[in-house]
Formats: structure tokens, C-alpha cells, sequence
């Protein structure tokens, strides 16, 4: 977590810069660069998730790198060593697919961040219960925008991200619907301009996304 920061204004600044770029089993030679490209074109907040090979190493190594606006954080986090792991390398957040209490408690104690993926009203509030602060919806496009704004009838104030399937084209009706933050994977770093290290691809998307989301430079 950023030096000086609560749980709660790390979750304000993601509530405030709206989208994270999650970044899924990435080799170690694009990492850098592909980040670079997207903190350049705007996005503000970093997710590597702990699926990949040295992802703990390849935190520790970003947060070295990145400037202090950017948070940093560690996504697919479902064990309680990948929490420790993930803190002791400087993820300031950490997300997951699933609903685990005792994941949610040892973040806590670290004092960062937990969001545990949810899908229905129950595990939105079985979260909530088990100290979540904000939870992430997933898989969004299953769901959709209209999924979004019915559960915010009687769960207004519930602080929600959503990823699956979250790109440039319907990341403003999530928003619109009633999330806080979109998580967005593939639609940002697509295969071809990994493969072919087309940096100035990848932060043109980043821009576009941007733009849509109205993030603050």
C-alpha cells in the first residue's frame, strides 16, 4: 500500500481514477514496457494478477518503476499466501475472483484493500458482512449494464467494480448503470500488439479509454 494511505483512500483514489488495467500472465520482458504504455495513455491504476509465474517478483519490480500517482495492486488473489505475497511485494489492492472471509480478514490485517468477486444480491451482502469495503461483479458482460442497475435499487450504496468482458464500448454504460470502477483485461492489451511489442497500440487504446471514462491526466 502507498506510504501514509488508509484501506479507505486507496479505495477512494480507484473510486476517483474509474478504470484498472488488469494485466493476466504477461512475460516478464513486455511487463514493463506494456505498463509504461498505459500509465502514458492515461489509466491510473495497475492489477497483476497472481496467476502468473513470479507475479509477486514482477509487482515488487513495477512498484520500483511506476510513479507514486499510479496504484499498484494484485489481482486473482485466492490463497492467503498470495495475500502476503502480494502486500509484501507493494500491491496497494487486492482482488478476487470469489468470496473467501478468510482472505478478506488477512488483507485486513495488513491493512489493504480486499474485493472480493461477487455475483448475486447475497454474496454481495454475505461480502459485505465479512468486512468487504467494495466488491467486484464479475463476470460483467454475462451480467451486463441492466444487471448493474437493478441490483443498485436496494444495494445503492454499495461500492462496485465490475470486469469480464469490460471494453472501451461498454464501459460507460456500466458506469452509467451504477458502477464505481471497470476492470479492463484484454479489450486494452489485445494479443497481436503484445506479440509484436506495438507499445504506441496499446497506449492509443489506453488514451481512447481515457477519453470515454473522462480520466483526469
Amino acid at each position: 500500500m502507498m506510504q501514509g494511505a488508509t484501506s479507505g483512500q486507496t479505495l477512494e483514489r480507484l473510486d476517483q481514477y474509474r478504470c484498472v488495467a488488469v494485466l493476466r500472465r504477461l512475460p516478464g520482458d513486455v511487463l514493463l514496457p506494456v505498463v509504461e504504455a498505459l500509465v502514458d495513455g492515461g489509466i491510473r491504476a495497475i492489477e497483476v494478477t497472481m496467476d502468473g509465474e513470479r507475479a509477486a517478483e514482477q509487482l515488487a519490480n513495477l512498484r520500483e518503476r511506476l510513479p507514486a500517482g499510479v496504484l499498484l495492486g494484485a489481482g486473482t488473489v485466492t490463497r492467503v499466501d498470495q495475500v502476503d505475497a502480494a502486500v509484501a511485494a507493494g500491491a496497494a489492492f487486492l482482488v478476487s475472483p470469489h468470496l473467501d472471509p478468510a482472505l478478506l480478514e488477512r488483507a485486513a490485517a495488513h491493512g489493504v484493500p480486499f474485493i472480493p468477486g461477487v455475483m448475486t444480491p447475497t454474496e454481495i451482502m454475505a461480502a459485505l458482512r465479512a468486512g468487504a469495503q467494495m466488491v467486484k461483479v464479475f463476470p460483467a458482460s454475462t451480467l451486463g449494464p441492466s444487471y448493474i442497475r437493478e441490483i443498485r435499487g436496494p444495494l445503492r450504496d454499495v461500492p462496485i467494480m465490475v470486469t469480464g468482458g469490460v471494453s472501451e464500448q461498454n464501459a460507460t454504460a456500466f458506469l452509467e448503470a451504477g458502477a464505481n470502477i471497470v476492470g479492463i483485461g484484454s479489450a486494452l492489451l489485445p494479443r497481436e500488439d503484445v506479440a509484436a511489442k506495438h507499445w504506441q497500440g496499446v497506449r492509443d487504446r489506453a488514451m481512447r479509454v481515457a477519453r470515454v471514462l473522462s480520466i483526469s491526466p
